[in-house]
């Protein structure tokens, strides 16, 4: 099971695998998968549970963890977005029984091009994971399992083994421009990120919400700032998705959706345009 509130991705990941996505709904505060909505979903054929570390914050790992081990399911976690996060001092992809990692250029630790990886510490996982990714092959290239091709090139690799040096520091500044967006736009009429007390943002993006996403956003754009909706459809409100996957009541997903905007966050962005964004959106919400 996982949630609507992500990226197609996620789901398309499920169903490739052969399994049956469930969808449940999200905190509201951390916009992350509810654990007090996994267990009433829990069925016979349940095998894992996919928290989706959204936006760079992780979900609820000691939650979750406890429950899988109770009903004895595996926990394979979406950290595309969450480089660098952490819970009580673990890192996001070290949480559960696997992690996967993406590397789109956009993300917190990008390629040139595509890219992703697996994180485990089960060698048996390990070894099946790097025998699918390269044809189903064994040491002689003699094909074990029915795989695909799913390497990393040389050059996403190298360029990537550089960019892993600066993402500490690209994580700090990350968390310096949201604490200053935090700081200055508290009491404004948004409701702003908010980061769980033993949890590490990665804050991969900057999300706020307003009843009117859409007017923030033109008077945004007005003054030359541009933002971006992640995701303002769920899933199982997808043309391609709609009314073919198991849903449990997704009341929160649905309020989010329709409420959520983007602001611009990344590590070259400057302290000058960082306060610009911040004008611009306190003068948008003073001004109708």
């Amino acid at each position: 099971m996982t949630v609507s509130h992500t990226a197609v991705a996620t789901v398309a990941a499920i169903e490739m695998a052969g399994a049956e996505p469930v969808l449940v709904d999200i905190d509201p505060s951390t916009m992350t998968i509810d654990p007090n909505c996994i267990i009433p979903v829990i069925g016979p054929r349940t095998r894992a549970i996919v928290p989706v570390h959204l936006y760079g914050h992780p979900a609820a790992m000691d939650e979750i963890g406890n429950i899988a081990r109770r009903r004895g399911l595996r926990i394979v976690e979406d950290a595309a977005q969450a480089h660098g996060a952490a819970l009580r001092g673990r890192r996001a992809g070290t949480l559960g029984d696997a992690g996967a990692f993406s590397f789109y250029p956009t993300k917190n630790l990008g390629a040139f091009g595509d890219g992703g990886a697996i994180t485990t510490d089960d060698g048996d996982l390990a070894a099946a994971c790097r025998c699918l990714r390269q044809y189903g092959w064994d040491a002689e290239r003699t094909s074990q399992a029915r795989g695909v091709n799913s390497r990393l090139d040389e050059i996403q690799a190298a360029i990537l083994r550089v960019k892993l040096r600066h993402l500490s520091a690209d994580a700090e500044r990350r968390r310096a421009v949201a604490a200053r967006y935090s700081e200055a736009l508290r009491g404004c009429g948004l409701v702003l990120p908010q980061q769980a007390p033993a949890a590490l943002h990665a804050f991969h993006l900057y999300v706020v919400r307003t009843p009117d996403p859409a007017r923030l956003r033109r008077a945004l754009e007005q003054r030359g700032i541009g933002t971006a909706v992640h995701y303002g459809v769920p899933v199982h409100r997808q043309p391609a998705y709609a009314g073919r996957l198991r849903c449990g009541p997704l009341a929160i997903t649905e309020r989010v959706a329709d409420e959520i905007l983007s602001l611009p966050l990344y590590p070259e962005l400057s302290d000058g345009e960082v306060e610009t964004v911040i004008a611009a959106v306190l003068h948008s919400q003073v001004t109708p």
